[in-house]
């Protein structure tokens, strides 16, 4: 498929695609070119995965690319009615994340525990004050979501020494790895005797607003809260409500409703609250694994072979098998 035109939406920095040079044309698009571009396009790579504008910009009828690779694990700024609605192909980067985010939750999960954070504020302040912290190995997590990512976490915190229940859409009774895999119906249940509540759940219809009041209000005192799924997943103004009020312990947040996160959002100031910019899964040399993790899914796409990653569109995510 020498003739093939691989539309890429964003280049800041641009994807080191060598491995197609005089297999296929490569072109680079913003978001406000891409609708004119995409009847002209085989393959499109979402590139800015932080963008909207495929959804804004995919035709409902008429040329079209053939396959579409966003360079995330959420597909949810991709997916749009007409795209769901046609037959093209949406893989995501399943895979690169992984891990990096298992690590970066444990990290923080350890931080709280261990209350890193008051080290540092008495350090700063010249301040010898001896405090007991937290055991991590006999607490109990509640993992929400069930895919590549969610099991990382929840085997990262086993090993740990963390009790691990696992959330996913439905059911499991013989996990491999973990058992049981609880419904989402039973989350209210679980979130009592959880000491952490890590959301790692993809964003879809069913999951926005997942956290809530009423959530937030059946966990303990003493529970501390992790979000690195997707922003909306959670409703902020409840989650600092709760923190406020002291009904939950702490909470750490990667991800936003509003991205960038306003330097006048209240959750800047809020107590007992970490703030990352989204930044769990970006480890050193991620960029270079997202072009490479593409142009083997290039390969298979040119050959005429099964493409990995492939997105259950209705679903909103790749299915575990």
């Amino acid at each position: 498929m020498s003739d093939s035109t691989v539309l890429v939406l964003g280049s800041d920095p641009p994807p080191k695609l060598d491995r197609l040079t005089g297999r296929a044309r490569v072109r680079f698009t913003d978001e406000a070119s891409l609708a004119s571009r995409l009847p002209f396009a085989d393959v499109l790579l979402v590139w800015d995965f932080t963008s909207d504008a495929v959804r804004r910009a995919w035709p409902e009828h008429g040329p079209r690319p053939r396959w579409v690779h966003t360079a995330s694990a959420g597909v949810d700024r991709v997916l749009g009615p007409a795209l769901i609605a046609d037959d093209t192909v949406v893989t995501n980067a399943r895979g690169i994340y992984e891990q990096p985010i298992a690590e970066y939750v444990a990290g923080l999960v350890i931080a709280m525990a261990k209350d890193f954070h008051g080290s540092w504020e008495l350090q700063r302040q010249r301040r010898w004050q001896h405090r007991e912290t937290l055991r991590l190995a006999g607490t109990r997590a509640v993992v929400v979501g069930s895919g590549p990512i969610g099991r990382a976490i929840g085997n990262t915190l086993k090993a740990l020494g963390v009790a691990v229940e696992l959330v996913g859409r439905r059911e499991r009774t013989a996990d491999p790895e973990f058992g049981r895999v609880h419904p989402t119906e039973a989350l209210h249940g679980l979130l009592g005797p959880a000491d952490w509540v890590i959301c790692a759940a993809p964003l879809t219809g069913t999951t926005r607003g997942l956290f809530g009041r009423a959530e937030f209000a059946r966990m303990k005192p003493t529970a501390r809260f992790v979000n690195v799924g997707r922003g909306p997943l959670v409703v902020e103004e409840d989650l600092v409500a709760a923190l406020r009020g002291w009904r939950i312990a702490a909470a750490a947040l990667d991800v936003f409703e509003r991205e960038p996160l306003p330097a006048d959002s209240p959750l800047w100031d809020v107590p007992h609250l970490i703030v990352s910019p989204h930044m769990s899964g970006d480890t050193q040399g991620w960029r270079t694994a997202l072009a490479e993790q593409f142009q083997d899914n290039f390969d298979r796409w040119a050959a005429g072979q099964p493409l990995r990653n492939v997105v259950d569109k209705r679903l909103g995510y790749v299915p575990v098998r």
